[in-house]
């Protein structure tokens, strides 16, 4: 084997393959240049999904016509200057590889020119190879043009996608840089086609509106600003009960730059926690500006990727900021839901008021009498015995001779439907509850409150076990090992590197015990610290609340649905039942009016 050294032509290529994988590589590079260099406006046009041209033109600050050229040779970057500017990066870009990456897989054409300079610059390029330069009079800014992209690599071509993915995968990039730059206009052109035109936004929200809809925009969260300790955590997420199955529209920007980093995505996840539904992914738009010396995003040529110095503080920071948005959401969740329904008005024909009919309040016996009650008690044995206070009786909610008028709030309950949701109406409009989900919320604060307080009821193996651990596992073991036998498990050390188990949890069946306490450790560790650390039985409660709530089908008094609604508004996260589904749905007179068509 013999060593050679490659080509210019062959290593730019080659460099190539890191940077440019596809149209929208390109239009991504070419705009972070863009917004480095100041640009308020940027307009975006594509051929053929980018396979037969690219154009972007920008009114930045421009080139001379030494910069222009200089721009050209791998590693000229105006970004860094030292090895030590690396732990400094405020810019998109930074690398030097770029501009040449792309000149060298395609026929590229770069126009110049700087504010207040007589004449600009032009410089046309193929496959690497400079063909011409010469004076341009284009206006102030840059115009880049890249034609026949791979033409040079024919085998690279042919793994493109069709015209229409490969404009799709533009126009998503596209939106990334415009989430994360409201302050700056884009325009986007497909074909001679104008896909959007969106001026400068005031913020962020503005250009979410503009982007994904008022509908989506109505159902966000604003993040409260947290600032300190060299972060700021601000951004928009979705109210619970708003997710996707992908996470096409959750979205993390750092410094300006769009990134993917598992210790966000967990974070925000910890923030919802019962809130959002397994498998689904939150609905995000979380904005993080931080010391760039406590984040990596020289990590790979894509700038996606990033690591942070104190990852641990970032999950914290993020949960903390995503858990004070959705409190602050309850807030005004809870005095929307309160608010006075509407007074009655007037009878269009005989200006009489108008008389109030509300469905019929079921009137049958109470939902769980007195010996089912105990049979509940005796079955609740998750709970440490408390055989003087009821666990599970929803009728017990209630008073007879609880006058039927008292209401939750200033709306009025109208009645049941289907035999499930609650009917109520308030100054917004019609809301629907549902009695299950809204029980389950309930008794799964209610549980989990008492697992908290008194601990978890925990059963004495026969035979104890051991279980090796790294030294890592085990210095993080000795600092929880009080919360771990709250947690029911009986730990304790036995020699170096060993742990003894003597007691699990009352609820658990594991079929492997060293795994599934492998599995506890991981999952408690991944926890932010203000957490509950009774995650271990979180799931049992969710499962126990679920076949203890009243069903559909149940009949529950007035005086009891009043109740129901009362401890549903006291809940920590009252919107949603333990899975993560929503206990009420409400639906606007807006809405209404808009079906019966009295409203376009």
């Amino acid at each position: 084997m013999v060593i050679r050294l490659l080509p210019e032509e062959v290593a730019s290529q080659v460099a190539a393959g890191e940077v440019v994988e596809r149209p929208a590589s390109v239009v991504k590079e070419l705009v972070e240049n863009s917004l480095d260099a100041g640009a308020k406006k940027i307009e975006v046009m594509i051929r053929r999904g980018g396979k037969s041209s690219i154009r972007v033109v920008d009114d930045g600050s421009g080139m001379d016509r030494d910069d222009a050229l200089l721009c050209l040779e791998r590693h000229a970057t105006s970004k860094i200057r030292t090895g030590l500017d690396l732990a400094a990066i405020l810019t998109l870009g930074f690398r030097g590889e770029a501009l040449p990456s792309i000149a060298s897989v395609s026929r590229f054409r770069l126009t110049t020119r700087m504010h207040g300079a007589v004449a600009g610059t032009e410089v046309v390029v193929a496959g690497g190879k400079i063909e011409r330069v010469r004076d341009a009079g284009d206006a102030p800014g840059t115009q880049i043009e890249v034609r026949s992209l791979f033409y040079n690599l024919p085998g690279r071509r042919k793994f493109l996608r069709t015209e229409a993915t490969e404009a799709s995968h533009v126009e998503h990039q596209l939106q990334l840089q415009s989430l994360g730059h409201p302050g700056t206009g884009f325009v986007f052109v497909n074909d001679e086609r104008v896909v959007y035109q969106m001026p400068p936004a005031a913020g962020l929200l503005d250009r979410i509106r503009d982007l994904c809809g008022s509908a989506l925009a109505a159902q966000l969260l604003e993040v409260p600003e947290l600032a300190g300790d060299g972060i700021s955590i601000r951004g928009f997420i979705g109210k619970p009960g708003v997710s996707r199955s992908t996470r096409a529209q959750e979205l993390v920007f750092l410094n300006g730059r769009a990134v993917e980093n598992k210790d966000i995505y967990f974070a925000v996840r910890e923030g919802y926690h019962t809130a959002l539904m397994k498998g689904q992914h939150p609905v995000t738009f979380l904005v993080i500006d931080m010391d760039p010396a406590a984040v990596d995003v020289n990590v790979h040529p894509s700038k996606r990727e990033v690591r942070f110095r104190d990852p641990a503080f970032l999950r914290e920071t993020v949960v903390e900021s995503v858990r004070k948005a959705i409190e602050a959401g309850r807030g005004g969740w809870s005095q929307t839901l309160r608010a006075s329904a509407k007074p009655p008005e007037p009878s269009a024909q005989s200006g009489a008021p108008r008389t109030e009919t509300a469905f019929p309040i079921e009137t049958t016996p109470p939902l769980i009498d007195e010996k089912e009650q105990t049979a509940l008690r005796r079955d609740w044995s998750l709970l440490p015995k408390q055989p003087e206070a009821p666990v599970a009786a929803a009728a017990a909610r209630a008073e007879p001779g609880e006058p039927a008028s008292k209401q939750p709030g200033n709306f009025k309950i109208l009645g049941v439907l289907g035999k499930l949701y609650i009917l109520m109406e308030n100054a917004s409009g019609l809301v629907l509850v549902d009695q299950h989900a809204a029980h389950e919320r309930i008794l799964f604060e209610e549980l989990r409150r008492r697992m908290e307080d008194q601990g978890v009821p925990a059963q004495r193996l026969l035979i104890p076990f051991t279980i090796q651990v790294t030294p890592r596992d085990g210095d993080w073991i000795s600092r929880n090992m009080a919360t771990l036998r709250k947690m029911g498990i009986g730990i304790e050390p036995f020699g170096t590197g060993t742990l003894k188990i003597d007691s699990l949890p009352q609820f658990v069946r594991a079929g492997d015990p060293q795994q599934f306490l492998r599995d506890v450790i991981e999952e408690l560790r991944g926890a932010s610290s203000q957490s509950s650390k009774m995650r271990l039985g979180e799931d049992v409660i969710a499962t126990t609340v679920c076949r203890h709530a009243v069903k559909a089908n149940d009949y529950l008094r007035e005086p009891e649905l009043v109740r129901l609604i009362q401890d549903l508004l006291n809940c920590e996260l009252p919107y949603c039942c333990p899975h993560g589904r929503p206990t009420l749905i409400q639906i606007s007179y807006a809405e209404l009016e808009k079906k019966f068509g009295r409203k376009a």
